[in-house]
């Protein structure tokens, strides 16, 4: 477990039979007595913590273990040849166990790992806006922190400094407007945390409506649908939306999404109202129609590369790996690292959910109607890590990824649990060690766990990011991720058929190849299969810009965040 690597990380889950252990004794060439599996059910990460003084019971459980002798060992010292170890306290520090299990058939064993500690005061963990909370009179917000250490731990909540409860879960609500202070603490012997915010009730017409649009300018090329909506809308109420072009209404409707199908090239000025019983807000938005995307074709030449040669942002979600060995404090630092990563072949990250990449090439892939895309992964039976992959042509000819994205329909698309509009919030984390927060549009929370046996970074939101919290959005796969061992021990992470980056497909991979020890391989994807917002074809010549983010939301156990890699980018033409 001392091993931080991304390989070890990968090739951990590749069997149970391999999980941490090993045989080290010759197999007899016929045997019914199976091998043993050793697994820690109270120490998921296999990870003890204790203070110092305190005794700690180690106490492994065994399948396959009858007629087995036992052996701890620590610093190559034997110190128990019983099933369960006594672990004494008794100086601050990182102690390394291993504990076997011999029979007939082999040795195998696992290493653990105990941290002595002066104290362990509790840890919250709890999704707070960068504005705190507003509620509208008369409605309830359930809170639930995630507090770490919490045995023998005492809870207090209070308002404007009246203690209200002492449980850890706390409703609020409140019949008349008003600003209320919250304060949350977890106390236990050893230390306490707090975290404050701000509750503001209002009635319905003081409740603040946002939208959050991606641009002021679009550009689309004549003949194709462009879809013009704002990314989130709130507290809109029963609002009417309606869309003009100058003066000339074009549609009104509940809906603020508009579909936007030009006649001509040009520039439109258009512009959305939202208007319900207490307020009135418009946005104006500019659309530059061009005429045939055959005028920026860029012709593949001799110097041109296969390869992305520009990474143009790089956004992960929170992950183990973010942060780890690089610094970066903005994004021109963060994408001068993919950019470092790429060149070497080695992996770049994506975090959690929506984490993203985005690339461009020196050249433009022509759409042949075959494969022309090559994402470089290290998928394996047991470990896909699917990422949506999305592509743009530069329809405005000023060689930047401002155009219009369109997805690359995989075996998911339009499945009826695929969410095509999903976005989560990450919130930073209020302190070193601690899970990152998070909650979605679809009115869940959780958040990304602090791996410390194995990432043992600070923080595992990026370092880039200035703001409290940050958004991601985009298409959300359902997780194919399973506890197989039933205890927490071996987490699968299930394939999908084809279409996805980092995905060990039995179709898109092009070869059989179990890809046994975890190596860079690739997935092929098809420009053809690209997609508009209404999921029409769009019949795309060729692209110039590509883009990847993370497919799901979920978390396996010790193994952390699913969360998808790419070694690499390539135009599949220029080497198949």
């Amino acid at each position: 477990m001392k091993n931080n690597s991304m390989l070890y990380r990968i090739t951990a889950i590749a069997s149970a039979a391999l999980l941490l252990t090993a045989c080290t004794a010759t197999e007899p060439e016929e045997t019914s007595v199976p091998e043993p599996v050793i697994t820690f059910p109270d120490a998921p990460e296999d990870v003890y913590e204790v203070k110092i003084g305190e005794t700690i019971w180690l106490e492994p459980v065994v399948e396959n273990g009858a007629d087995c002798t036992y052996r701890w060992l620590m610093e190559d010292v034997t110190v128990g040849t019983e099933i369960i170890y006594l672990f004494e306290a008794t100086q601050v520090g990182r102690f390394f166990l291993t504990f076997e299990v011999s029979n007939e058939r082999c040795t195998v064993d696992k290493e653990i790992r105990v941290d002595v500690l002066e104290t362990l005061p509790p840890s919250i963990s709890l999704a707070v806006p960068d504005d705190g909370f507003i509620i509208a009179v008369g409605t309830e917000k359930r809170f639930e922190p995630v507090v770490r250490n919490d045995t023998n731990a005492s809870f207090s909540w209070s308002i404007n400094g009246e203690i209200k409860a002492d449980t850890k879960d706390y409703t609020f609500a409140a019949a008349e407007p008003g600003d209320f202070a919250a304060v949350f603490t977890a106390e236990n012997e050893d230390g306490s945390d707090t975290i404050e915010f701000g509750i503001s009730v209002r009635e319905a017409d003081e409740m603040p409506f946002v939208w959050e649009w991606e641009r002021d300018t679009y550009h689309m090329t004549l003949g194709r649908t462009l879809l013009l909506a704002p990314l989130s809308a709130t507290n809109s109420f029963d609002a009417v939306y309606t869309w003009r072009l100058e003066e000339e209404v074009l549609q009104q409707s509940d809906s603020p999404r508009y579909l936007f199908r030009p006649e001509h090239t040009g520039q439109y000025q258009l512009s959305v109202t939202m208007e319900n019983e207490y307020m009135t807000q418009a946005k104006q938005l500019t659309v530059e129609v061009f005429d045939s995307e055959d005028a920026f074709l860029r012709e593949i030449t001799a110097d041109s590369s296969p390869d992305v040669n520009k990474v143009w942002e790089f956004l992960p979600a929170p992950g183990q790996f973010v942060n780890e060995y690089y610094t970066a404090d903005n994004m021109e630092e963060a994408c001068a690292y993919a950019e470092s990563r790429f060149a070497m072949q080695a992996y770049v990250s994506l975090g959690a959910f929506g984490g993203y990449i985005i690339a461009g090439f020196d050249h433009s892939v022509i759409n042949d109607g075959g494969y022309n895309l090559q994402i470089l992964g290290n998928s394996f039976d047991g470990s896909s890590e699917p990422g949506i992959v999305w592509v743009m042509q530069d329809e405005n000819g000023d060689r930047e990824p401002n155009d219009t994205w369109y997805e690359l329909k995989g075996s998911e698309y339009g499945k009826p649990e695929t969410i095509s509009d999903y976005a989560v919030t990450y919130y930073r984390p209020s302190g070193p060690g601690k899970d990152v927060p998070w909650t979605d549009n679809q009115g869940n929370e959780g958040s990304v766990k602090y791996l410390g046996a194995f990432h043992q970074q600070d923080y595992y939101y990026p370092n880039w990011v200035h703001t409290e919290s940050y958004t991601l959005r985009g298409t959300r796969l359902q997780d194919r991720t399973t506890d197989q061992s039933g205890n927490g021990t071996y987490w699968y992470n299930g394939s999908f058929d084809w279409g996805y980056a980092d995905n060990f497909s039995p179709i898109d991979r092009l070869t059989d190849d179990d890809n046994y020890n975890a190596g860079v391989n690739a997935n092929h994807l098809r420009i053809s299969d690209a997609v508009d917002s209404e999921g029409n074809p769009v019949n795309l010549k060729y692209i110039d810009f590509i883009k990847i983010h993370t497919g799901v939301q979920a978390e396996a156990g010790w193994l952390g965040e699913n969360s998808t890699e790419v070694f690499g980018i390539r135009d599949y033409n220029m080497i198949k």
